[in-house]
């Protein structure tokens, strides 16, 4: 007797399932603040290269500028799948006190099967897809194979988000101004102009 240890409670198991998932979320905002850290550098490398008319410094940097913001958005839809698996560890908490037993969720099968895909978690994921597995909350997950299909295009808006860059941040010296910057066709207002306008309305009515 006790050679096994003491089983261990389900509800103990599902908090520390919670537990290692924010621990994954704060390693997450570590890395993006890491990545702005270094956009910061490359922002003031990219205004130092256009200074001296070096465009293709300004363009490489401009295309390691687009990666690193990519990185940042794919590593927030991550946080967000994450919280959601943590939302949903809440609600397992509730039918263990409700039925007595952890019930299978298809919410967290969905979010899991993205999750183990992120290279920067990867390897917890599987652990805490296996333990899931073992409590029977996800069935075996089977690994997607599909290979990706680049869309038509794709070097075009690539090019068109270097130009983009270039214009931000080197104030419009180099790149070429983003549609909702440069034009105002057809009586449809843009977000600049919308701007523009009403910072013109309110330094009138500070005259006034």
């Amino acid at each position: 007797m006790g050679l096994f240890g003491k089983k261990k409670d389900p509800k103990e198991e599902v908090r520390e399932l919670q537990r290692k998932m924010r621990q994954e979320m704060r390693s997450l905002d570590r890395q993006v603040y890491s990545i702005q850290r270094e956009e910061q550098k490359v922002t003031k490398e990219i205004k130092e290269a256009a200074k001296k008319g070096d465009k293709d410094v300004c363009l490489i940097l401009a295309k390691s500028m687009i990666q690193s913001r990519k990185a940042i958005s794919k590593i927030h839809v991550s946080k967000a799948q994450i919280n959601s698996v943590i939302m949903c560890m809440q609600e397992q908490l509730a039918t263990i006190r409700m039925a007595g037993s952890l019930q299978k969720s298809t919410e967290v099968m969905k979010s899991m099967q993205q999750l183990v895909k992120v290279p920067e978690i990867m390897k917890t994921m599987r652990e805490m897809s296996a333990e899931m597995m073992k409590l029977g909350i996800i069935e075996e997950m089977i690994e997607e194979t599909l290979e990706s299909v680049e869309p038509a295009g794709l070097e075009e808006k690539a090019q068109e988000e270097v130009e983009n860059i270039l214009w931000e941040v080197t104030q419009g010296e180099l790149g070429k101004a983003p549609l909702a910057v440069k034009s105002n066709i057809g009586g449809v207002v843009t977000p600049a102009v919308e701007d523009f306008e009403g910072m013109a309305q309110r330094l009138a009515e500070l005259r006034d």
